[in-house]
């Protein structure tokens, strides 16, 4: 008991390492500290085979990211680590994130509930409520001082002394700084809990404020609105396995799902290259399924997995539906303009621009940088064809008048031979 502490967790900023040298600290009290059984354990209470047991880890390594040489390392790990409790509060949302949880179609989500994670306090999910449901919280921060995992969906209002959110008597802000004192990890869901969302919108009423300007230690934003089911189950299922935050960029993001902007891995993007753009929502163009940069998509100033990781069993994502992306994992994208009116400019330095060298802004260059790229893009083009039209004006030659096109190969063959080669009539 006395040796087991809460993970040591790496900054914000740092690197992580070795992802299997800071393996869960709960293995080093054991088993079963606190009656809290192991993940194969609680597996094996629910009629889980051994095969079963093993396919569920196989299912957790993918879902962490790691290749099939970590599968050995995530076994024992759910071998002999405690199944760790989870507190997940709510504030200032509309519940959105834990419908998306809920509604994943991985295989391991379910899982991740019901046998991986102990769910023990939940205002959206638990039978309890009032009295006993204010027991099950205190005791779970009592009992697993340092070991439970806190998640928090939606912003804390500051203003009128919290009284714009309040349960069982007391403040959001109050009930988060109790429970993250004692957190090992603190995952903020969705952008109202990651920076504030549109309760934080101009005007703000309430100063709607995000989980990581309240708590003193590491919060791992994990933006959207909602977000992604698959990437919330990642981030946790990253957390259960290593006892550790994932790598995160200047804006508390796992770099694993956020490191990209969702027009640097569009399907459309090709379109946008050759300039080709949708101009009204019922015009032929948007049948044909041209980029929307012009109807205010934000895909070229937003980091998200939506491109890549889709949503619906990976079925489609807004802008494969056919509307623009409205950068809902940015940070004030309520008060980043009209939905409907393009970006004047945007950050086009390609696919390998990362979040933390160009963060969010939303104009790095000027509008002319589009226009200039629509002119090379159409000049790319415009020689292509001129030089099929040279190749096809010689295949008719060839065909139709085979004389001209033998004449038009000698008259080439001596243009390409330099003048101190060609033939004088045998003058030395």
């Amino acid at each position: 008991m006395a040796e087991c502490g809460p993970p040591n967790f790496p900054s914000k900023h740092t690197d992580s390492g070795n992802v299997f040298s800071r393996m869960v600290m709960l293995k080093k009290g054991g088993p079963m500290e606190n009656n809290i059984p192991t993940i194969l354990k609680a597996m094996e209470a629910k009629g889980y085979s051994r095969r079963e047991f093993l396919l569920f880890c196989g299912l957790a390594t993918a879902a962490a990211g790691l290749s099939g040489s970590g599968l050995a390392q995530v076994v024992e790990a759910f071998e002999t680590q405690a199944r760790p409790p989870i507190i997940w509060l709510h504030f200032q949302e509309c519940t959105c994130c834990s419908e998306s949880f809920i509604r994943s179609s991985h295989p391991i989500v379910a899982d991740v509930i019901f046998d991986t994670l102990s769910l023990d306090y939940t205002e959206t999910l638990q039978a309890a409520s009032g009295v006993q449901a204010e027991k099950s919280l205190q005791d779970t921060m009592k009992n697993n001082q340092g070991k439970y995992i806190l998640l928090v969906e939606g912003s804390v209002p500051m203003a009128g002394e919290g009284a714009y959110c309040m349960i069982g008597g007391r403040s959001a802000e109050q009930i988060l700084e109790e429970a993250a004192e004692g957190a090992a990890a603190i995952i903020a869901w969705g952008s109202c809990a990651s920076n504030g969302c549109i309760q934080a919108a101009n005007p703000n009423p309430t100063n709607a404020t995000p989980i990581h300007k309240l708590v003193n230690k590491p919060v791992i934003n994990v933006p959207g609105c909602p977000p992604i089911a698959e990437v919330m189950t990642g981030v946790v299922t990253h957390v259960l396995l290593f006892g550790k935050i994932p790598d995160l960029d200047s804006q508390g993001r796992p770099k694993e799902f956020y490191s990209r902007r969702v027009h640097d891995t569009c399907y459309r993007r090709p379109y946008y290259d050759a300039g080709l753009f949708v101009e009204s929502w019922d015009d032929d163009s948007a049948r044909k399924g041209y980029c929307l940069y012009k109807m205010g998509c934000r895909g070229p100033t937003t980091y998200n997995a939506c491109s890549v990781t889709k949503w619906n069993a990976n079925l489609s994502y807004p802008i494969q539906s056919g509307h623009g992306c409205i950068g809902c994992s940015e940070s004030g994208f309520w008060d980043n303009g009209p939905f409907y009116q393009h970006l004047g400019s945007f950050p086009g330095f390609g696919i390998e621009s990362t979040a933390d060298t160009i963060g969010a802004t939303v104009a790095a260059v000027t509008a002319g940088g589009v226009a200039l790229h629509a002119i090379t893009s159409n000049v790319r083009k415009r020689k292509a064809i001129r030089e099929n039209m040279e190749e096809s004006v010689e295949i008719e030659r060839t065909i139709d008048r085979p004389e001209e096109a033998d004449e038009a190969k000698n008259s080439k063959r001596e243009e390409a031979v330099p003048s101190d080669k060609k033939d004088t009539g045998g003058e030395s």
